[in-house]
């Protein structure tokens, strides 16, 4: 079992992506696909007049604040143009995939933040009416169901809070919580860098092994959305994953070259 998650920012070939994954599918291997979708999130909520707004919290870690409506046009991309465009592209190679997003069947669940603390200005605020939270809980029953049945589940964020209501996460965390829900033997976070830089954007400076005990005395080499890739990567170990993987999702056989150790292992 691989759990490969995919990102959302600009450069990443999809068409590859999803051609090396189809031949690997095929072949026997048991994969979930999770992806993201921020980089067309940002064109569309600009299009939209409603641009993004983006926050630090007090610990260095930057995110999207979620109001009701960049939720729904969070929703409208990951779950509508993102998720469909990557279903459509496998049942193109012949594997039948299906898309969902966390919020169905309760499938990633965790607790509603209604607020997030962040640093504007050199001062910490509390920013209310946010949609955000962290999956706690992954429903396994449902991706099971689907992966016995011969299908492909392909998962995005938002989640479900307690009560029901939809939360964006971090979808690498969030591929990070169903890779250790799954006991996966990999999970495998591609991107539009190589893996995780020494001295960002040098792709010279790549960090070829990190020891899976010491994950996050490598933080301090991320950079801006890389650092939650590499506090997943911390979860998903400490959650029992024997490998993750930091790979190039731009071109080639992206995920056969990750599983062949190019990019940041870490294990």
């Amino acid at each position: 079992m691989i759990v490969v998650k995919v990102g959302g920012s600009a450069g990443i070939d999809y068409d590859a992506v999803c051609a090396d994954l189809a031949a690997r599918v095929q072949a026997g291997e048991r994969f979930v696909l999770v992806h993201g979708g921020s980089g067309e999130t940002n064109r569309i909520a600009e299009a939209l007049g409603h641009p993004p707004r983006f926050v630090t919290s007090p610990s260095g870690y930057t995110s999207r604040f979620t109001d009701r409506q960049t939720l729904e046009i969070f929703e409208m991309v990951y779950c509508g143009k993102m998720n469909k465009g990557i279903v459509e592209r496998l049942q193109r190679h012949g594997v039948n995939a299906v898309g969902l997003s966390g919020l169905d069947g309760r499938i990633f669940e965790g607790r509603h933040k209604d607020s997030v603390r962040a640093v504007e200005n050199g001062k910490v605020k509390v920013l209310r009416g946010d949609h955000t939270g962290t999956v706690e809980r992954v429903n396994t029953h449902l991706i099971e169901l689907l992966l016995d049945s011969g299908y492909l589940p392909v998962l995005t964020p938002p989640a479900a809070s307690y009560e029901g209501v939809a939360i964006n996460v971090d979808g690498d965390r969030a591929a990070a919580a169903l890779a250790t829900a799954l006991h996966a033997d990999a999970l495998l976070l591609l991107s539009n860098v190589p893996g995780l830089l020494r001295a960002y954007p040098d792709e010279r400076s790549l960090i070829p092994r990190i020891p899976a005990h010491d994950v996050e005395a490598y933080l301090e080499f991320a950079q801006d959305r890389m650092k939650k890739k590499v506090l997943g990567a911390a979860e998903a170990v400490a959650g029992g994953v024997r490998r993750v993987i930091f790979g190039d999702a731009r071109a080639g056989q992206p995920i056969s070259a990750a599983l062949a150790g190019q990019g940041t292992v870490v294990e």
